[in-house]
């Protein structure tokens, strides 16, 4: 129905006829009057680009309509087969000049009568043919019409036919009796040669070529959408101003059909924002989460979220996922806030996770940040070696160096670097340092923190 048309398509093309009418009446009527083959040329061109303009403004009142039961991608197509239509009518127009002005060059023929009648009416067409190409260029590219561009690359090789025109006559008063029609072979050759460039995109239209880039950004706008875990297959094709895109998309198994909905239509709203008008074929398959991509994906939705996570493990149990985590938050807070903090991380993982998550967090106090203070005298320093070696020398660990003491307001920090066999495995190296570091806790009781780097011994 009617109401369905877009109203600038419509207006514009509409006021095209009456200018082309106008404009093609005055230049046949001059050409034949003068005898002018150029000018006769411009004006069967501007005669097909009056049946252009009118196939148009047919054509945009049904293309826009939306999807019904016969036509179920639309009917923007149509816009495709009218411009292709045009298309074959400017080169059997383009055909038939080339042919007359060849048979005048090899023949000859008397020049056109000359007067300012035919250059006041070139110029006039010129500058009216400039302000219809950029209105019909701005309101196909604002709607995305071929037909429309169609239009306007007719006036704008209107405007080269009618300088090609001008200067032939000019030519031609000159002196030059070729002048005339060797300005109507080139009215032809402009013809030929815009024809062909929009032939080669509405033919990529109707063959289905994807639109330069759309497939790319279709595909980050889904993949950006929380709970999408990968994009198996996406196809794009251009239906008048529409994106058709079907696309397998890969949510976790654990998913409820109502999340995966809701996956669905953010989809649609993603690519719609990417694209502009965009209908989107959205197949979902579940898929069984890799544990180090959840992983992954936890630490940048805590990252996000701004607070500190570490010891983050998960299980995919077939129905469910379960999340553990240990949660740094500052020492001092008190345990309501900091269970608000959980709390908010709990929602922000269920978002991108969906429901049925479990997710167990383990509240721990966040490591201060280390006190201002001074190097220990160098006797202290050694006292503490020789404690560590002594500690060191009833286990694995050995070659205990680069020590260092500080003394701080909180305590005595204590750093050092020992050696382990290259095969030991780190929970073992940790067991080892851990009960050297208890042990010089309980020997140095002024001990406030102590911070350990193994390496492996040296072959």
């Amino acid at each position: 129905m009617d109401h369905h048309i877009h109203p600038t398509k419509s207006r514009v093309a509409a006021i095209s006829i009456f200018a082309s009418a106008g404009m093609a009446a005055a230049k046949f009527a001059v050409g034949i009057v003068i005898g002018s083959l150029a000018l006769i040329s411009e004006a069967l061109h501007s005669s097909v680009d009056v049946v252009a303009t009118v196939v148009t403004w047919m054509v945009v009142r049904f293309s826009d309509r939306p999807a019904d039961e016969e036509h179920h991608y639309g009917h923007g197509k149509l816009e495709s087969v009218s411009a292709l239509g045009i298309i074959a009518m400017l080169y059997v127009l383009s055909g038939g000049i080339l042919v007359e002005s060849f048979s005048r060059l090899r023949h000859g023929t008397s020049p056109p009568t000359l007067s300012a009648v035919p250059f006041v009416v070139l110029v006039l067409d010129i500058a009216v043919n400039l302000w219809r190409a950029r209105a019909l260029h701005r309101a196909a590219h604002e709607t995305k019409s071929q037909a429309l561009a169609a239009d306007a690359l007719h006036f704008a090789s209107d405007v080269l036919g009618s300088v090609a025109v001008i200067v032939g006559l000019a030519l031609s008063a000159l002196g030059y009796s070729w002048g005339d029609a060797a300005a109507a072979a080139t009215v032809a050759v402009i013809i030929a040669a815009l024809g062909m460039r929009l032939a080669r995109s509405t033919v990529e239209t109707l063959t289905d070529r994807a639109p330069e880039g759309a497939a790319e950004r279709a595909t980050a706008a889904i993949q950006g959408v929380p709970g999408v875990a990968g994009v198996d297959r996406l196809r794009v094709r251009l239906v008048g101003a529409t994106h058709f895109i079907d696309a397998i998309v890969q949510v976790p198994r654990t998913y409820p059909i109502d999340r995966v909905d809701e996956i669905k239509q953010k989809a649609q709203r993603a690519v719609s924002e990417a694209l502009g008008d965009a209908d989107l074929t959205f197949t979902a398959v579940p898929v069984a989460l890799d544990n180090e991509s959840v992983r992954e994906r936890i630490m940048v939705i805590a990252r996000n979220s701004g607070v500190a996570v570490h010891h983050v493990t998960v299980h995919d149990l077939g129905d469910k996922l379960t999340v553990s985590i240990d949660l740094e938050v500052d020492g001092e807070m008190t345990l309501t806030a900091a269970h608000d903090v959980t709390h908010e991380l709990e929602r922000n993982i269920r978002d991108e996770f969906g429901e049925v998550v479990e997710i167990d967090i383990h509240i721990e106090p966040l490591e201060p940040e280390l006190p201002v203070g001074a190097d220990a005298a160098p006797e202290r320093v050694e006292k503490i070696r020789a404690a560590l070696a002594e500690f060191a020398a009833r286990g694995a660990i050995h070659d205990i160096h680069n020590v260092r003491v500080r003394d701080t307001d909180a305590g005595e920090i204590v750093n050092f670097h020992c050696r382990a066999a290259p095969s030991m495995s780190v929970i073992k190296v940790h067991e080892c340092v851990d009960d050297i570091e208890r042990a010089l806790r309980r020997a140095f009781p002024t001990v406030k923190r102590v911070i350990s780097h193994a390496e492996p011994a040296k072959a």
